[in-house]
Parts: C-alpha cells; structure tokens; sequence
C-alpha cells in the first residue's frame, strides 16, 4: 500500500489542478491581473478591468489627479509621490475633454446624467439607446432615463466630470466629455479626494 501523501504533495497536486483548470479563462485577462495586483494592503484597490491600482499608504499631502488625455490614463499623487494609476475613457471626437487646470467642485456618490441616456416610450421599450435630450425629444407617454453616473466628481460648470464609465477600447477616447474610469478605482477616488483637488488634465 503507497503511503499518504504529505502536505507539500498535496499543494503541489491542488496547484496543478488549479492552473489546469485556469485554461478555460482568457489568458489575457489573468496576466493583466497577476501583473497589476499589488500588496495588500487596506489603502491598496485595484480594478476590476485588471488596469488601475492604488496605494497612498507610504505617502502623505494633499491628493493630485492628472489626466493624459493622448495615453488614456490618470495617475494620482501625494507629495510628489506617485500613488496610483487608472486607464480611463475620455472624451471622443465632437465631445472634446477640456484641458487646464481644475478642482473638484462637488462629489455625488449616486448621479445620473439629465444630458445622456435613453428614451423609453409609453409601454417602456427603448426607442433611443444613446439619447441627447437637446436632440432627441421623449414620446407622449415615454421617459427619459439618464445614463447613470456613479461616484460623480464635477470638475467644470458645463458637466465634465470624473464618475465610474465603460472603457470599451482602453487607449481609445469613449465619453461625451468626462472623465471615465472603472468603478473601483472611481469609488477608491470618490472616498479619498475631497472637494477642491487638484486635477490637472493635459493633451
């Protein structure tokens, strides 16, 4: 009769179980995520998109956002010290991001856009799937229903902000304007940077 197997034989079968049984998911995916995960850490987050980490917990001063409009990225610092990065989605051609220098205006955990969104008719049926209510007008009986916007950060008067959005193509402007970004990074931003940081968004 062979003899049991001891606890570095049985991690080491689990293990190759585990990486076979890890074939069925997108590869791509997975390196993404091995890549981007940082130590843990309570200050640490990172996305669900596998493309954003944050960790401010070696570094202190106010919070400084920069958006790189031409790479489709954010980075975050403290100090002068580099504490996170995000892909985001910016503003795509005829809905140009402004550039300049900015500060948070106000912060709305739960907002939706009274701009972007979808037409519903009477009986509750999407007849505009990407509606502008200063285009597009709602039917007798129908709704307009704004796109929603989570963790909201208004950076100008005329709705440009930074809130939770797809990135359907990262690298590649997407939005009307704002600032897109996945929504635990988003959230992480939302919670540490108060009204009145600094985000400066460039070219």
């Amino acid at each position: 009769m062979s003899s049991p197997l001891n606890s570095t034989a049985l991690l080491a079968v689990a293990g190759a179980a585990l990486l076979l049984s890890s074939c069925a998911t997108d590869p791509g995916r997975q390196t993404a995520l091995l890549q981007t995960t940082p130590p843990r850490h309570p200050s640490t987050v990172v996305s669900e998109a596998g493309f954003s980490n944050w960790s401010d917990h070696h570094a202190g001063g106010p919070l400084q956002v920069r958006i790189d409009l031409s790479e489709q990225t954010a980075s975050f610092h403290r100090g002068g010290v580099k504490v996170g990065q995000s892909s985001v989605a910016t503003g795509r051609s005829g809905h140009a991001t402004p550039t300049g220098s900015f500060t948070i205006q106000e912060k709305i955990a739960q907002k939706h856009s009274n701009i972007y969104g979808s037409i519903l008719n009477a009986q509750g049926n999407v007849v505009v799937s990407d509606a502008d209510t200063r285009i597009h007008s709602v039917p007798s009986g129908g709704r307009f229903v704004g796109a929603p916007m989570p963790y909201w950060m208004r950076l100008t008067s005329h709705g440009v902000g930074m809130h939770v959005g797809p990135i359907p193509n990262p690298g590649s402007p997407a939005s009307h304007g704002c600032i897109r970004m996945p929504r635990d990074m988003a959230r992480t931003l939302f919670e540490k940077a108060p009204v009145g940081t600094q985000v400066t968004i460039v070219p």
